[in-house]
């Protein structure tokens, strides 16, 4: 039987983990992610919102593990590609792109698109399943803007050119506590927090 008061991290990304990591560090439980519990499933992403997404993947590995999972799908909206790339903002230049292909293929789109206009949000939505199927769901969102050119060697995805105008910095350009403080991610993992200690409480039950 599995310990029922270990985290499991839905996630192979190993930027996710390191921000999860430091963003639950004062947790009662004890985080763990697939490769520790030699988890190796891809899971099919085949949601078209962010919900779904993080409930498909937070379930699958919560079955897999019998532990409580925490899962996050997030994306990049941004108001002047109608939202775009959205839910498929990690295969926005196709399945199997790299985070500098995405980055480059958002640049080009966003050629010429003055700077008043170049407005977009981080968003982000964490599931926490259960091993019996139940999800509980915490969004939240990070307001910025699309840069001219990268800028910023930290984080990953598309933070070099998330330019947040209250630091003066692009999300790449701050430290993980500097992101910590204002992130999508933090923000809905915050939220998450009391919902993961009732569920982790709640699988310990069954």
């Amino acid at each position: 039987m599995a310990h029922p008061d270990k985290l499991l991290l839905a996630t192979h990304n190993q930027g996710k983990v390191g921000e999860f990591r430091h963003l639950l560090k004062d947790s009662s439980f004890v985080l763990v992610t697939p490769s520790e519990l030699s988890i190796s499933m891809v899971v099919d992403e085949s949601g078209d919102t962010y919900e779904e997404n993080a409930s498909i993947k937070a379930r699958a590995f919560s079955a897999a593990s019998g532990l409580v999972s925490l899962a996050d799908d997030s994306g990049l909206e941004v108001d002047a590609l109608d939202g775009a790339p959205g839910p498929w903002s990690a295969r926005y230049a196709g399945p199997d792109a790299s985070d500098g292909q995405n980055l480059a293929l958002l640049l080009r789109n966003m050629a010429g698109v003055p700077w008043e206009r170049r407005t977009a949000r981080f968003v982000c939505v964490v599931a926490i399943a259960i091993p019996s199927g139940e999800v509980e769901l915490c969004r939240a969102s990070c307001e910025g803007i699309i840069g001219l050119e990268p800028s910023g060697a930290s984080g990953f995805g598309y933070d070099p050119v998330f330019y947040l105008p209250q630091l003066g910095k692009t999300m790449a350009q701050l430290d993980m506590e500097g992101k910590n403080r204002i992130s999508h991610r933090a923000r809905a993992v915050r939220r998450a927090v009391s919902i993961i200690e009732k569920m982790v409480a709640l699988n310990r039950q069954l």
